[in-house]
């Protein structure tokens, strides 16, 4: 009945990566996935880029795996702490360790991911979510993400005008290829 969308996004709002998983299920948990699911491609050549250099995420994505990934990574976590996960911590006292490096000032720059679910929920088919199938939405939202990276790129052929029924179906066809 429902789903939750995960996406990695750039600095600039434009999605990296997309997860769909159950409403019920645990954002926690999906955070490894999603970051191996980022592959920025190097234009000199070379492997592709796999690790941001800071992660910045809300509470729902703030366990201690999570953590310990992010640091065997080296990638910087701007996460801020669970109310419950503060108290446990206070209660144990010394034992309890210290509280993990937070950022106020980065974590500000949170409203960017929530920019670009705004900007991707500006087509009616992902807002309203009419398709029955997981794979199909999941398509609407990968298509949304790449036609925001073509209007990125110059192109102007994909403009909400000017997109042909014939180019729409094949970026489709594209991005339900990949979740194969």
């Amino acid at each position: 009945m429902t789903t939750k969308v995960h996406l990695a996004a750039d600095g600039a709002g434009h999605g990296l990566a997309v997860l769909l998983t159950p409403g019920q299920t645990n954002d926690s948990p999906l955070l490894p996935p999603l970051l191996d699911a980022v592959v920025v491609p190097c234009l000199e050549g070379g492997p592709p880029r796999r690790n941001p250099e800071v992660v910045i995420a809300d509470r729902a994505y703030c366990a201690a795996s999570n953590r310990t990934l992010l640091r065997r990574k080296r990638i910087r976590a701007v996460i801020p702490e669970r109310r419950d996960q503060v108290a446990n911590r206070k209660r144990k006292g010394r034992a309890g360790g210290r509280a993990p490096n937070f950022d106020p000032q980065t974590y500000k720059r949170r409203n960017v991911i929530e920019r670009a679910f705004n900007k991707v929920k500006h087509w009616r088919a992902v807002a309203t979510r009419y398709d029955k199938l997981a794979i199909t939405y999941r398509a609407g939202f990968v298509l949304t993400l790449i036609v925001g990276w073509l209007k990125l790129l110059g192109d102007k052929t994909y403009g909400r005008r000017r997109c042909s029924l014939a180019t729409a179906t094949a970026a489709a066809r594209v991005s339900t290829a990949s979740l194969s």
